[in-house]
This record gives structure tokens, sequence and C-alpha cells, in this order.
């Protein structure tokens, strides 16, 4: 379904303009003149995100924040300022607005903003549904399991909120590190004050600097105005640095010195700012693999490591899926269907069966593609092909060790060889593709050749 955007603007060429550049990232997009217009819409449809201007004739940006906050608090708002409306800018971030822009701005920013409001609108409702479908012993700040891995990773959740120490979170692609993040922001002391998430991986080498630390007008070209980062974004409350290792290495020098020191400058501005941010950051690459490989900080992977966070990956809690699927059934049903969804016997020992390795996130492809087939049954007919192949024998299936001993390393080494191998011949030789095989990055695959002589040094 796609997410439903009221545009509020007096200026004709500034809605159209808007329209026009949100439809094509796939929104549904209504125009409204005035507050009182935008109002008079929303009596009649919901919307998920309100992107208005401040100063209109009549009601104001602001008096429109008021009222749709009053009536329809799980509507996003973004508002539009000139360079001039600052202050206006920061009592709208009191009064709940999701963020703001300033007048001119670009459009890759304009996207990327509604991206995110709607991405945080999405998470809110899903907590909604999953009080709704899942017991509150089995859920947890919209994390759903009851084994002992997850339990486990509740209680260290709860310990470590209490806490203003740095966090790692460490896991594969897919098994909820975000969520995990949120849960420690939630159960902190600073759950009042703003949670900030930021994909190191999605931003551009080149505004990484600026995303992180905000910049002072004219500090580069396109700097129109003073622009705050998410440390400020983020001041009082928690910065959630995602796939951490994607920062450059002066970016990691730079991001060292705001953990050791508490304090920043934006870029082009000598002015020092105090940054009282809590840091959780979260990777899906082995990290002190990258270290060693020189292409990640020592002292700054000490400095973020001080708690350590391991999400489970799906196929170490397959009692969880029954749990999961239920929830996502729900989720992509509606939530309010008349008829439950029911699911097969044999399609359930399919999915308890599969390896998963995108995890919670294939899983949920899974059941959504599988409703789409069948809205009422998921059955082994409506689930996709590659889940009912039987999964190949582990290749350590055979553990007895002898009555004399052994010895584990020497073993472990040739395992680890003949996977390197393997890897090499599935992919005729591409490194790149053979390590993201193995789930590693094309360095630690090339460290890993180098440490049994098997590197050509080729690409």
């Amino acid at each position: 379904m796609k997410a439903k955007i009221l545009i509020v603007d007096d200026e004709l060429s500034m809605r159209e303009f808007l329209s026009i550049l949100l439809e094509r990232e796939g929104y549904a997009v209504t125009a409204a003149g005035s507050a009182e217009e935008a109002l008079r819409t929303m009596e009649s449809n919901p919307f998920d995100l309100v992107l208005s201007d401040v100063n209109m004739p009549g009601l104001s940006g602001i008096e429109l924040l008021t009222r749709i906050k009053e009536k329809s608090p799980e509507t996003a708002v973004l508002i539009l300022t000139a360079f001039s409306g600052a202050e206006q800018a920061v009592e709208a971030m009191k009064l709940g607005a999701y963020d703001y822009v300033c007048k001119p701005f670009k459009n890759e920013e304009i996207k990327q903003l509604v991206k995110n409001a709607l991405e945080k609108q999405g998470l809110k409702r899903e907590n909604v549904l999953l009080k709704k479908s899942v017991s509150e012993r089995d859920s947890f700040c919209g994390m759903i399991g009851k084994s002992q891995r997850m339990r486990e990773l509740f209680d260290m959740i709860r310990k470590v909120a209490a806490s203003q120490s740095n966090v790692l979170i460490l896991g594969e692609s897919g098994t909820g590190k975000e969520l995990a993040a949120r849960s420690i922001h939630s159960c902190s002391p600073r759950r009042s004050k703003p949670f900030v998430a930021v994909n190191c991986g999605a931003i551009p080498e080149n505004l990484i600097e600026s995303e992180l630390f905000g910049h002072k007008k004219g500090s580069f070209t396109g700097a129109v105005s003073d622009r705050p980062g998410l440390f400020e974004q983020a001041e009082g409350g928690t910065l959630f640095l995602d796939e951490i290792s994607e920062l450059p290495l002066l970016l990691q020098t730079k991001l060292l010195r705001v953990l050791q020191e508490r304090e920043f400058r934006r870029v082009g501005d000598a002015q020092t700012r105090k940054a009282d941010v809590r840091m959780v950051c979260a990777s899906n690459r082995d990290l002190e693999g990258e270290v060693r490989e020189g292409a990640f900080r020592e002292d700054l992977f000490y400095r973020i490591n001080v708690v350590q966070l391991v999400m489970p990956p799906l196929r170490e809690r397959i009692e969880d899926i029954p749990l999961l699927v239920e929830y996502f059934c729900r989720k992509y049903q509606g939530g309010g269907a008349a008829v439950p969804v029911s699911v097969t016997p044999g399609a359930l020992k399919a999915l308890m069966n599969h390896s998963f390795p995108g995890n919670i996130r294939e899983l949920e492809n899974c059941i959504e593609r599988s409703l789409i087939i069948d809205p009422v049954v998921i059955s082994e007919s409506s689930l996709p092909q590659r889940l009912l192949v039987t999964r190949p024998p582990c290749l350590t299936a055979d553990c007895d060790i002898p009555d004399g001993g052994m010895m584990l390393e020497p073993l472990l080494e040739e395992l680890e060889k003949k996977y390197l191998l393997k890897a090499l011949e599935k992919t005729g030789g591409a490194k790149k593709k053979a390590g993201e095989l193995l789930g590693m990055s094309f360095r630690s695959f090339r460290y890993r050749l180098a440490k049994f002589g098997l590197d050509s040094g080729e690409e």
C-alpha cells in the first residue's frame, strides 16, 4: 500500500513541484493550499505524513502542526521554513514535528527526510500491532521471541539500557539490529529525547562528515544555510550508526575524537559544540577482522565496543518462527480481517527447516508473498520454491572426539580452507562474489585467502 502524503503550501508552484517529486517516488500525494483546507481534507482521509510550509495566510504551519498532533498524533509532520525561520523550526520540533527543512532545498534532501519519517511511523504502527498479536511475555520493545537466546538478549538490553555506555550490536543482515538499538533507547533514561538512526553505507562519502556533524553556510558548494548534523539532532538522546564499518578511515578518526572529548565542530565552523549523545553502533561484518586488516581503527573499535550484543540468526532460534509467522500474517492481512490466516503443517515445517540467510527480513518477505498468492491459507504451494529444498548436511555433522583427544585449531583451519575454495569454485574465481557467499567483505575474504597462501593477488 502506498504511503499517503499531504502537501500544504499557499504557493501553487511549490505544491505542484513537491507533488511531482514525491509521486515519482511512489507515494500517494494530495495537495492543499492552506492549513484550513488541509484540516478539512484530513477529516475524511488519514495521512501518513504532512509536509507543510510555515508562513501561510490564515492558520500558520505551526498552528496546523498543533491541530494535527491533537487529532492525529500518529501522523508525521515535516515543516518547510525559510532561512529566517530558525526559531519557528525549533518551536515546531518541540511541538512534535519530525524534522524541518530550509528553503531552498535539494530534491535528495526532501526525499530522504520523507523516507526516514515514514519509516519511523511504520515502526510505531508495527509496535501497536505487535502488542495486539503477540503476548507481552513473548515480545520486548518491538522484538518477538520466546527462545532462550532471545530471553537472554532481552535481559541484557534491560541491563545495558540503564547505563550510559556505548554499545556495539553485531549480527547478520536482517536479524533486527536497529530494533535492538531502539529497545536500548526506549528502556534508557534518555527515552524522552530523540533517537536518531543512520546507515553509514547509505550516505555518499563526501557528505558523511556534514551529515554527522552539520555544516556552516558557505562551507562547501551547496551549503546554502547552516545545518545541524545528526549529533545535534540526537542531543540528549541516542545516535544509532548502522554499518559503522562503512565509515572511511578519516571519519573514523573524527568520530573517535568526538567520543573521547564529547565535543565536535560543524564543517567550516570554528565553534566547538558539546555532544551529549549515547552511541549505539552496529555491523554485520567481523569488525575484529577489519581491525586486523587495517580497514577499521583499533582504538575506535574498543571505544564503541564497551558493551557488545550479538543478535542471533533466525536458524538458531527456530522455536520463534511460529510467533513471527503469526505476527507477519496479521500485519499483511491488515490486523482486522474477519477470517484469520491458517498455516498448514507442511508449510510450517518448511519454514522451520529453512536456514533463512536473510533472517527475519527474509521470513517477512516469504509471508507477504504467500498472502498475495493465497490471503487465507499459507501452504507449501504458496511458499517460495527455495524453502521446499532440503538443506544439505553440514560438513561438521560428525563431531565425535577421540578418546585420546584432538587438536581443534588445525581442524577448524582445514574446514575454513575448504569453504574458501568451495566458494571460489562456485563463483568461477570471483573473489568478491565468493566473499558474499560466505557473508564477508572482499577485504576479509582476501585476508583469509592470504592466510592459507591462496591469494594470487588477482581481483
